[in-house]
């Protein structure tokens, strides 16, 4: 069946096929799934009111409604799927342990330390690390990895823990989920003084969305005010009831600052493991794993601190992490020793990365380079694909005055960026003083030292702001991400050349003011009644011009008699005209307004955008 054609070119029409693309798939990988020739699709596209090139990665949206148009099915890959599908191409299978029970071995529970903010998250991993420290080791761990390992004493056994090392603030709810599923065991800070707090709540539904045995600890137990029964009480409320009440979860009062019942807590995670998971893993095959965190290193390049979950990585591996691969030149354990391999639950910071990957990436290791290096490609490809596809156009200096008169905006997000703290400081105290108006508002959403990065962009991304960089650039990837997310970043070497643009542009902001500007005035001589128009108005133009369309009030006696009327019709003799000028005479129709009478005048005018000063 053939759908009606389009520029003389007939179209493949589906009966309710379903058709599998990608997220920021273009019409061309469209076309090729129906067999159709993609520049009949940009010709269907713009029937449809849609200006969309063959190779543009368009919506999911926009998919959906090509789709509709053709009588077919459109079903958008998930990246997860699409990975998978992807691995399964190149014959590799992730997630799972190879072998049969013969080859798992126990491996140590991976922990993630959740809860409010000031609760003592930080002070207890600080704790735990220093109590764990090998004895006569001066200054203790050398290098933080944003993951370790402890050794603690359970029944007289040496059982290691690795801890993961999340951002507690609210800010970084994303990443702290991404830490929950990266974990078997969550501990929950709570502290006695303070007792469930909104971040205790949203990080114990975190817990709970990862489907992660909790243990919770009760901090600040030496503080005065603390009551760790009541901390008790409350979280029965959210399904976590103390084994002393019945219940299954185990709660440990410590308090992190005087290092009390550490060793208790870690006996908890550990006796928790073991009632409720079943914590094995094939150390034998080739590794498998998550990035926790990646930066780009002045002096090494790219590292990653990957974390292990099935597998031995070792070094001369070839790996490949999200869109970045390479071969493991060295790795790093977190007191910043050099090892030469890493088994499951273990954290190492990996050296020898073509590019930063993202945290969260998966990574696993393959046979060859060129293996690795086309699913890194592929990877980023995808992923390029669906931010063009996501990508909306965002406001810079230059469209913010549109962006206002469309009711997008009514404030101007910056965030600031310099090479010293004075100088910044300088900066915003000099914008956040700019008297432009009322109706904007200047909002600073961040300031800091040092250059551009990922993250401030990723903060204007979410917030629709400007970037300013006053005597720095960006760094790493910012660059090509500000481009990609389509981020404007604005770089000073002066600072009044910063307040002046901006000024420029708040004042581009500004809901236009108008003025009312009289057109011309016609006086009534004579009232023509007419069943079909109503009265008309025989008139003499006194001054200026009287113009169809134009606003109009009725003035009687000096006093005026209606507003906001309508010229809705202007004639002259016979003949429709669209203005009557001065010293000539004329028919005038107000539309649905009658109550007109002679020597009445006519004053018509126009509001006008008044320039700023």
């Amino acid at each position: 069946m053939q759908a009606p054609s389009v520029g003389g070119v007939m179209l493949p029409r589906g009966n309710g096929q379903t058709v599998r693309l990608s997220r920021g798939a273009s019409l061309t990988d469209f076309a090729e799934k129906i067999n159709a020739n993609p520049a009949s699709l940009v010709a269907v596209m713009m029937n449809l009111g849609e200006m969309v090139t063959a190779t543009q990665s368009v919506s999911d949206e926009t998919l959906q409604l090509l789709a509709d148009e053709m009588n077919y099915n459109v079903e958008i890959v998930s990246p997860e799927e699409e990975d998978r599908e992807l691995l399964e191409s190149f014959d590799i299978e992730f997630g799972e342990d190879e072998g049969g029970e013969e080859f798992l071995v126990p491996r140590p529970p991976v922990v993630t330390v959740m809860g409010h903010v000031d609760h003592g998250k930080t002070r207890l991993l600080d704790t735990i690390r220093k109590t764990n420290v090998v004895a006569g080791e001066a200054g203790g761990i050398t290098q933080h990895i944003g993951a370790y390992q402890v050794t603690t004493e359970v029944n007289g056994d040496d059982r290691k823990i690795t801890f993961i090392d999340t951002p507690g603030h609210e800010a970084f709810t994303a990443m702290r989920a991404r830490g929950a599923k990266s974990t078997d065991i969550a501990i929950l800070v709570v502290a006695a003084n303070d007792g469930v707090m909104p971040q205790t709540i949203e990080a114990l539904n975190h817990a709970k969305a990862a489907d992660v045995p909790i243990v919770v600890a009760v901090n600040k137990i030496d503080v005065e005010g603390a009551d760790p029964t009541k901390v008790r009480g409350q979280l029965t409320e959210f399904g976590l009831v103390a084994e002393e009440y019945g219940g299954d979860t185990m709660f440990v009062d410590i308090s992190a600052k005087q290092g009390l019942n550490i060793d208790s807590l870690l006996e908890a995670v550990i006796l928790t493991a073991d009632a409720s998971l079943d914590l094995r893993a094939n150390p034998e095959q080739d590794a498998q794993g998550i990035a926790i965190e990646s930066h780009l290193d002045r002096g090494r390049g790219a590292v990653a601190t990957v974390l292990v979950q099935r597998g031995t990585l070792r070094v001369g591996d070839t790996m490949v992490v999200g869109d970045a691969y390479g071969r493991v030149r060295a790795m790093l354990d977190d007191k910043g020793e050099n090892v030469e391999e890493a088994g499951p639950s273990t954290p190492v910071l990996v050296l020898g990365l073509t590019n930063v990957p993202g945290a969260g990436d998966n990574f696993l290791v393959v046979d060859e380079d060129r293996t690795a290096r086309q699913i890194a490609e592929k990877r980023a490809a995808r992923e390029r694909n669906a931010n063009f596809a996501r990508r909306g156009v965002r406001f810079s200096l230059e469209n913010l005055d549109e962006a206002l008169k469309a009711g997008l905006v009514q404030e101007l997000n910056l965030i600031i960026k310099g090479d010293a703290s004075g100088s910044v400081e300088a900066l915003e105290s000099s914008l956040l003083q700019l008297d432009v108006s009322d109706e904007v508002d200047i909002r600073v959403l961040h300031r800091g030292v040092g250059a551009v990065t990922e993250s401030d962009i990723d903060l204007a991304t979410g917030s629709d702001a400007i970037v300013i960089g006053f005597n720095v650039r960006a760094a790493g990837r910012a660059a090509q991400m500000a481009e990609r997310e389509g981020v404007d970043v604005r770089y000073y070497s002066v600072i009044y050349q910063a307040i002046e643009e901006i000024e420029a542009a708040l004042k581009g902001m500004l809901k236009p003011e108008y003025e009312e500007v009289e057109l011309g005035t016609a006086e009534i001589r004579e009232v023509f009644r007419s069943s079909k128009l109503g009265n008309i108005a025989g008139v003499l133009v006194r001054s200026g011009e009287v113009k169809r369309n134009t606003k109009a009030r009725l003035v009687r006696d000096g006093k005026v008699i209606a507003e906001n009327l309508t010229i809705t019709g202007l004639r002259r003799f016979k003949d429709d005209v669209t203005e009557i000028r001065e010293g000539f005479e004329g028919g005038i129709n107000l539309g649905n307004f009658n109550d007109i009478k002679v020597d009445d005048v006519i004053a018509t005018y126009e509001m006008r955008e008044k320039p700023r000063a």
